[in-house]
């Protein structure tokens, strides 16, 4: 048992007391929980075969229950171990560890609300409710064990939002330069660039940027193919989505959203859309700002809708077709609150020390999309944007 393994259960266990639930129930059956191990801090490449549970009490000791033909697999976790290897013994050892009463905290969303945090099958909820007790969502405490950053994973996404923003800037360089030139290039080879220029940072990326040009880019997750890819020309909007993050285990994402378009004088649609997408994404910034500054910590689904109704107002909900964002960690896509009351109603609330995207868009089938993404990270009183300037209209690439 390590020191660090030890600190982490006594501090799972105070907020257990501070939230007022008896205890947090892992789970995990064959990988099915990867939260667990990242929260618990063990290793995910563990070899695991049989069901693992670990009971960690407000107060108290853990506890461990594992088969026996895998006994060791906790071995790092502090606690007392019991063991099964009939499904029986599994069941009459639960019925001991939760009495009758408790409230218990596992990897469970009601009504499957917020799917990041949904780990625990249906059955096993059955199973543990049958004891009699309360079985309760760990979705805040997730947050404050997996999505709050450290110093270093701030300092890695400070570095990744300014090389991507100047990514951004040599993008639109590379499309005026062949285009100038006379050089044919598709929304594919421009995804090519902005991954070799992600390469050349020292950037990784779960999956390949957006590069999508004119009603390609009404598609919110458009991604071109070297045989599918139409061509960049003058006289076309592009928009491109780019996330990444440093090559070093525990890095952070960053994740922006800019379009640009292939002439001098960018249409009037396109920039009254913009517009709307923009004043957007500003209130839902400005209300996530006042909020945070006057000590309040809004809910996820509250910073959508400052953003929402505007879009509303501007006559095109309809065609914001999205929640207005999502959380950001170690994956592109993190686990603590989004920014949504449509796709779901997030009802976790913004901690300090995280970061989630803000990034409206408004789709027209077979016109054009606008979305513009930017990235915010909560202090104590503080909304901070890294990655600047912000984009102010769209890009004139000539």
């Amino acid at each position: 048992m390590t020191t660090a393994l030890h600190q982490r259960v006594t501090e799972i266990q105070q907020a257990l007391r501070d939230a007022e639930i008896d205890g947090w129930l892992f789970y995990d059956f064959r990988g099915s929980d990867p939260l667990a191990y990242r929260i618990l801090q063990l290793d995910p490449a563990l070899h695991v075969t049989r069901r693992w549970y670990y009971w960690i009490p407000a107060q108290g000791t853990p506890i461990k229950l594992l088969h026996r033909i895998e006994p060791r697999v906790l071995d790092l976790l502090p606690g007392q171990t019991d063991y099964y290897v009939s499904w029986e013994q599994q069941r009459q050892i639960l019925g001991r560890l939760l009495t009758t009463g408790l409230r218990v905290a596992m990897q469970y969303s009601p009504l499957n609300a917020v799917p990041y945090v949904s780990r625990v099958d249906a059955g096993t909820i059955e199973l543990i409710r049958s004891y009699g007790v309360e079985v309760v969502s760990s979705a805040d405490l997730i947050q404050t064990f997996e999505a709050r950053w450290t110093d270093q994973q701030l300092a890695s996404h400070q570095f990744a939002a300014a090389a991507l923003r100047r990514i951004v800037d040599e993008t639109f360089s590379h499309v005026h330069d062949a285009i100038a030139q006379g050089r044919a290039l598709t929304e594919y080879g421009v995804q090519q660039f902005i991954l070799s220029r992600m390469h050349d940072a020292g950037m990784i990326t779960s999956s390949a940027p957006i590069a999508a040009v004119n009603a390609h880019s009404a598609d919110p997750h458009y991604s071109p193919t070297e045989a599918g890819s139409i061509a960049v020309t003058r006289d076309s909007l592009l928009l491109i989505d780019l996330w990444a993050k440093r090559a070093e285990t525990g890095s952070v994402y960053a994740d922006i959203t800019w379009t640009g378009y292939v002439g001098q004088t960018v249409p009037v649609k396109q920039r009254t859309i913009f517009d709307l997408v923009r004043q957007g994404r500003d209130a839902a910034l400005d209300f996530a700002t006042t909020a945070i500054a006057s000590g309040q910590r809004p809910f996820g689904w509250e910073v959508d809708q400052a953003c929402r109704q505007v879009i509303q107002q501007g006559g095109y909900g309809d065609q914001f077709v999205h929640r207005t964002g999502h959380s950001i960690g170690e994956e592109v896509h993190g686990n603590g609150a989004n920014i949504d009351s449509l796709e779901t109603q997030d009802t976790r609330r913004l901690m300090p020390r995280t970061c989630f995207s803000i990034e409206p868009g408004i789709y027209l089938p077979g016109e054009f999309g606008i979305r513009s993404e930017l990235d915010v990270y909560l202090t104590d009183r503080e909304a901070l944007v890294f990655g600047l300037p912000l984009q102010s209209e769209i890009v004139p690439i000539f």
